[in-house]
Parts: C-alpha cells; sequence; structure tokens
C-alpha cells in the first residue's frame, strides 16, 4: 500500500504530465489551424479562383433583385452549387436555400449570407453597374453571396476530412422583410446549431475584421401614423381641425422619449423618416401621414418604445381635436430583435481571423444603432456576426452602406471565403473532440 504523501506525489506528477501533454496539443492543433488557415487564403487568391469569385459577384452585382424576388440570384447559386456536387435544399423562404457539406451528421455548423438588393438608383458608372432601373446591390449582399460560394469550393475540396456538418444558408429578404425568421420558420433548427455570418464594413480597411462579444447591432422597428382632422381653407384655421399642427407637435414630442425618458447611458433612437399631407398652398387637409423607426439595445428597451410612440401620438392628436391611427406593420414587417454575440463563438471566430489575418487585422468595434435580421438567428442559437473590411480610399471603397455611390473593394472576396472556411472547418474539429 503506497504511503499518503508518495500517493500525493503521484497524483502530481501525473496532472503535470496531463497538463503538458495538454499544452503539447493545444500548440500542435494551433499549428495545424495556421497552416490550414494559409492554405485556405492562398487557395482563394489563387488567379483562377478569384477570377471566378470576381465573375460570380460581378453578374450579381448587374441584375440585383429585391426581397423574396432573388429568383435569378437563387438560380445562380444553384448553378454553381451543382457544378460542384454540393447538396441543397430548396425552395426555404420563397427563394432561399440551404445547402450542406460533410458527414451528414453533429456537429453541425451554419455559415450564412443575405442574398436581397435595395430599391436605390445606383449613380456609379463603371463596366457592371446594375441593369435593373431603380435597384442596387448597395449593402454588399452580393459580395456576401459570392463569399460563401466560394466557402462552399474552399470546403467541398475538403469535404472527406470535414468531422461533422456544415450548412450553408443563402437568405432572402434582409432588407426589412426579415427573411432570417422565415427561414427558421421551414428549416429545422436542430440542424443549425451554431452559426456564424459576415457583413462588408467600410468603416474598416481592406484585409481587417471586426466585432465584439454580446450585443452588436440594435433592435429595430418602425411605426407610421395617421392623424384625422377636419380640412378647409388655409384663411379660415378655426372652422378646422388642423391635422398638420397635431402631426408636427407629435414629432416633435417624439423626440423627448429619448432625450427625457431614457436613461442616457442606455441606447435608443427614434427617427421620424417622412410626412405626407396636403398638396395644396391654401388648403388644411383632413388627413396627415407621417413615420419612421425606432431602436433598441434591448428589447425590452424596443417594446417600452413601442409603447410610448403609440401614447405620445394618440395624445397629441387628442390635444388638437384630431384622432388618430398608429401602426407598427407587424404583419408586413417584423421588428428585428438586438443582434448579440454568443460569447464563445464570438472568441472562436476572433481567433480564427487572428490566425488567419494575424492579430493587428482584428479589432474589436462598438456597437452600432443599424440592425441585421441575423439577430433571429441569435435568438435561437450561439451566434457570431462579424464585420469585414472593404475600405479603400484608391478605389473610393469608402461609402456607407445603402448609399447610391456604394463601392465595395473585391479583395475582401477572398478573405471572406477562407474566413467562413476555417471558423466552420475548426468549430467542427473542437466539437468532434469534446464529443468523444
Amino acid at each position: 500500500m503506497l504511503k499518503p504523501r508518495l500517493l500525493c506525489y503521484l497524483v502530481l506528477v501525473l496532472v503535470s504530465l496531463s497538463a503538458s501533454n495538454s499544452r503539447v496539443g493545444a500548440t500542435e492543433l494551433e499549428s495545424e489551424i495556421a497552416i490550414l488557415s494559409k492554405q485556405l487564403l492562398d487557395s482563394a487568391r489563387n488567379e483562377n479562383f478569384f477570377g471566378w469569385l470576381k465573375k460570380v459577384r460581378r453578374r450579381l452585382h448587374e441584375y440585383p433583385e429585391l426581397s423574396f424576388q432573388e429568383y435569378e440570384t437563387s438560380q445562380l447559386i444553384r448553378s454553381e452549387l451543382d457544378s460542384i456536387g454540393v447538396h441543397y435544399n430548396w425552395p426555404v423562404a420563397k427563394t432561399g436555400l440551404i445547402a450542406s457539406i460533410g458527414s451528414g451528421g453533429p456537429p453541425f455548423f451554419s455559415l450564412r449570407a443575405d442574398m436581397d438588393a435595395l430599391p436605390i438608383q445606383e449613380l456609379v458608372e463603371w463596366e457592371h453597374k446594375s441593369k435593373v432601373s431603380g435597384k442596387m446591390h448597395a449593402c454588399g449582399h452580393d459580395a456576401h453571396v459570392t463569399m460563401l460560394l466560394g466557402a462552399a469550393k474552399l470546403l467541398n475540396d475538403r469535404r472527406t476530412e470535414l468531422k461533422g456538418t456544415i450548412n450553408l444558408v443563402f437568405q432572402p429578404g434582409e432588407e426589412g422583410h426579415a427573411g432570417a425568421y422565415h427561414m427558421l420558420q421551414e428549416s429545422n433548427v436542430d440542424k443549425l446549431q451554431a452559426i456564424f455570418g459576415l457583413h462588408v464594413w467600410p468603416d474598416l480597411p481592406t484585409g481587417t475584421i471586426g466585432s465584439k462579444p454580446g450585443p452588436l447591432l440594435a433592435g429595430s422597428s418602425r411605426f407610421s401614423a395617421v392623424i384625422q382632422g377636419i380640412g378647409g381653407h388655409a384663411a379660415a384655421p378655426h372652422e378646422t381641425r388642423d391635422p398638420t399642427l397635431a402631426a408636427a407637435l407629435s414629432i416633435l414630442a417624439l423626440q423627448q422619449i429619448v432625450s427625457r425618458e431614457t436613461d442616457p447611458l442606455e441606447a435608443r433612437v427614434v427617427t421620424v423618416t417622412f410626412m405626407e399631407g396636403g398638396k395644396t398652398g391654401n388648403v388644411i387637409p383632413e388627413t396627415v401621414r407621417f413615420g419612421g423607426t425606432y431602436r433598441s439595445a434591448t428589447l425590452e428597451g424596443l417594446l417600452f418604445l413601442q409603447q410610448r410612440i403609440k401614447e405620445v401620438i394618440e395624445a397629441q392628436a387628442a390635444v388638437h381635436r384630431c384622432t388618430s391611427v398608429v401602426e407598427f406593420m407587424m404583419g408586413s414587417i417584423k421588428y428585428y430583435p438586438p443582434t448579440i454575440n454568443d460569447e464563445g463563438l464570438y472568441g472562436h471566430a476572433k481567433r480564427m481571423g487572428e490566425i488567419l489575418l494575424g492579430e493587428s487585422k482584428v479589432q474589436e468595434v462598438s456597437m452600432t444603432m443599424a440592425a441585421e435580421d441575423f439577430s433571429f438567428f441569435s435568438q435561437k442559437m450561439p451566434a457570431a456576426f462579424f464585420f469585414v473590411g472593404i475600405k479603400n480610399e484608391t478605389l473610393n471603397s469608402d461609402k456607407p452602406l445603402h448609399s447610391p455611390e456604394f463601392v465595395l473593394d473585391e479583395d475582401v472576396l477572398p478573405i471572406g471565403a477562407a474566413l467562413h472556411a476555417i471558423v466552420a472547418i475548426s468549430y467542427l474539429d473542437d466539437h468532434a473532440v469534446k464529443a468523444l
């Protein structure tokens, strides 16, 4: 029988050896990931591969399609997946599709790209300018689709080595129509156990990425109001009930919800974006319609703003002897919850970005009050959303998203494809090991 002191010594030795072996194993794994990352990025930057990426992106850019109208976009994606032999389910949420690469079994990991364009007339004159009047990929979704197709090629080349299944989620209807919500309603959520997404970002230089743990993007919704009065001649306002005055004072009062009813340390926004009334210079109209958006860093804040917007408009209308109807368009346009990065998955993606691009190329960014329907995924599963830089002043690719002068630095395409691939492959490796 071993003496207690000797037994303790042996236990300490075994623990020390185990820790040493773990460090060696971790170092070896890190080295393998670094080699694989370089291989993926080199492959994506290969002249033929990069040329194909640019060709796909330019084709998408020339023929933009609005939310849930992405028929040609979906056809192009399916054709490219067919050409490399990747299986997919289609349609999902009308025009979307979900492809899969790997064993078909767990662990599962998902990569997402949105597909839709915006009702904006492109003002940039170049060879591949939008050929569809009044429509433009002004938010970079053409690049998102291209990067995910690039990742599909990189992953499919390594499909027999994948330790699980990678889902490629090509999602319609991000621009105000909650396509992610509808995809979740129609897909097998059990096979979307974690998800990663990228968005091009003109505030970050090309070759860099950025994100943060926890809340990254605001929750957002929209409202509209109609104030009904009694119209009449502008020379006799006392004989009318002027809805223009009631609307104007409602708009002013709405600004006080943030400035006087919200903790200054809490991020909230109420913005009126349109107002429609009469068109005659000497006639007070019967009705005035206005509306806009409200945003918050929390779901609770979003619901509070909704309640107060309704109360303020109804009260101002009543003060001026008018009536009002306030709508939040929950049927046609769902509210977007805040986008919240899972800390563990954020850390994983951040580390892969550092290995792929270098630690100095990965930044922690501030939360922004922009909104994204990727938030619906983040409500259901661990999710990480990252910005990938496209800022290159020599190309004028520093214009804001949703601008008719938006320009993309196509050097981002191989970076996004390789980042998608290494985040997914390493996630499967990590979770396959944990399952043993």
